[in-house]
């Protein structure tokens, strides 16, 4: 429980602390609040190993009088994933975001947004209240979208003035569902919503917010403001963007989806969500097949990789029947969300280091350049082997088994579709791949810190190793997991 606390309370408070020091001393406070938060996720997540998920109320008071707090199997993995990810992140943002480099307002302003997003994302990973929920993805995309236009630059400027109206059209259309279920119910808890008696206005209210919810996620075709974003933006801030902030939208749709009304998950509206997804892999990845600059070829692969995400909808069902083929479809899409967080915030932090080596993200002046930069170069490789789910990756785990449950389900399609998506990913991540490791070298990179360069290559050897050692990770995330992700819709 003192776990639970810290990982949600550290960060928002360290972001306010940072906000009245000097810059030295708040790049230290900020990477040691990191620490001490990979610690407290560490911790929180053998709490839920050993003993179950972990259940705190605010004041005492239980719902629907007071608001609770739980953080079950899912809830421990991904805030260990986002404690990881920010290390790395911050890490990284301790030579990337200096004050010689980016200038005054931007080595400012990046610490504390990137302390609020985290808290945000903690926040929103072990709420059980859905006015909660919006609170926190409201935070987490004014964190956001301030990261976009942190540089001030008129493209910048542009790509975060497009997010922010996304970001606020998902919000209002997710909070008048929230207001619809609390008119029907009288309740926001998750778990009781799942106990309710149903009502006229439920589809709508889940419409609603599914809708809003599908905006944040930027599934297509709600995505067209997801990659100026990312090429406006730091790569410490494209690497939060890509990694983190899509997975706290989806997990709201899971947990409204597979806890507090499944009873509303028809085969349409299935069918709908997979669509979506389905498109979102092939037009992300030929999108991302005729792009010349590394941070769109990666901010286009993010398009196609969250379309993977939602494979989780028909795998699961929606036929009224147990299916035991959903648990492994549930886990999968899981296991993605976990493995893509790591290998894509390696791939984001490898460009910046590419673009402060030569000045440039376009494949033609990255020619050669692994030769120069070795472990960068290393890193993208092995995040680039996630993505494309080769083995022994944290990729392929998800993609085994979302594939071997498409087959139980006797739904090939989407097997196939995963089969597509993976040579499609092989496809522009090849691209990239051949300008850095290209015999002649174009332009002549400055020296960059080895210490730098293995932060990325920390996170890609990490996503591995999700793979390598799955049977860990596969665990925690059954438990406390919701009885419609091992029966199904």
């Amino acid at each position: 429980m003192t776990a639970l606390v810290v990982v949600v309370t550290l960060p928002l408070l360290a972001a306010l602390a940072v906000l009245v020091l000097p810059e030295r001393a708040r790049v230290k406070l900020a990477l040691g609040s990191v620490a001490l938060g990979v610690l407290a996720a560490l911790m929180l997540a053998r709490a839920v190993w050993q003993d179950g998920a972990v259940l705190l109320t605010l004041g005492g008071w239980a719902p629907p009088l007071g608001i609770a707090l739980r953080a079950d199997g899912l809830a421990a993995a991904l805030t260990l994933m986002s404690a990881l990810v920010m290390a790395a992140v911050a890490l990284a943002a301790r030579f990337e975001m200096r004050t010689r480099r980016v200038g005054a307002r931007a080595a400012f302003g990046f610490w504390p947004l990137m302390l609020l997003l985290w808290g945000a994302l903690n926040a929103v990973y072990v709420s059980r209240d859905l006015f909660n929920l919006y609170v926190g993805i409201e935070l987490l995309s004014l964190a956001a979208v301030a990261l976009v236009a942190l540089s001030g630059t008129a493209q910048a400027l542009a790509a975060a003035l497009r997010y922010m109206i996304f970001a606020l059209a998902g919000s209002l259309l997710y909070l008048a569902g929230v207001v619809l279920s609390y008119a029907a119910h009288g309740t926001l808890d998750i778990g009781l919503l799942g106990e309710r008696i149903p009502a006229h206005s439920d589809a709508l209210a889940l419409g609603l917010m599914t809708a809003g919810l599908l905006a944040k996620t930027a599934l297509f075709p709600f995505h067209v403001w997801l990659p100026t974003a990312h090429a406006a933006a730091p790569a410490p801030a494209s690497a939060l963007l890509s990694a983190l902030v899509p997975k706290a939208s989806f997990l709201i749709l899971i947990r409204l989806w597979f806890e507090a009304m499944p009873d509303l998950a028809s085969p349409p509206a299935i069918l709908m969500l997979a669509m979506l997804g389905a498109v979102a892999v092939i037009w992300g990845g030929i999108l991302a097949l005729v792009q010349k600059r590394l941070k769109l070829i990666v901010a286009y692969s993010t398009v196609a990789q969250l379309g993977y995400l939602f494979m989780v909808f028909p795998l699961a069902g929606g036929a009224g029947s147990a299916q035991p083929w959903s648990a492994g479809a549930w886990t999968g899409a899981m296991f993605h969300a976990l493995s893509h967080g790591l290998a894509k915030a390696a791939m984001f932090l490898a460009a910046g280091i590419c673009i402060a080596a030569v000045g440039s993200d376009r494949l033609g002046d990255l020619r050669g350049l692994a030769r120069q930069l070795p472990m960068t170069s290393f890193a993208f490789a092995l995040a680039a082997i996630t993505l494309m789910g080769l083995p022994p990756s944290g990729g392929f785990t998800a993609k085994y088994l979302l594939m071997t449950s498409s087959f139980a389900a006797g739904q090939w399609p989407w097997a196939l579709l995963l089969a597509g998506g993976g040579l499609l990913a092989a496809a522009y991540l090849y691209r990239p791949m051949a300008a850095l490791f290209a015999r002649e070298a174009r332009v002549t990179a400055r020296p960059i810190p080895r210490v730098w360069q293995a932060v990325p290559l920390a996170l890609a050897a990490l996503s591995i190793l999700l793979g390598v050692l799955s049977a860990t990770p596969f665990d925690l995330l059954q438990i406390a997991r919701p009885e419609p992700a091992a029966e199904g819709l």
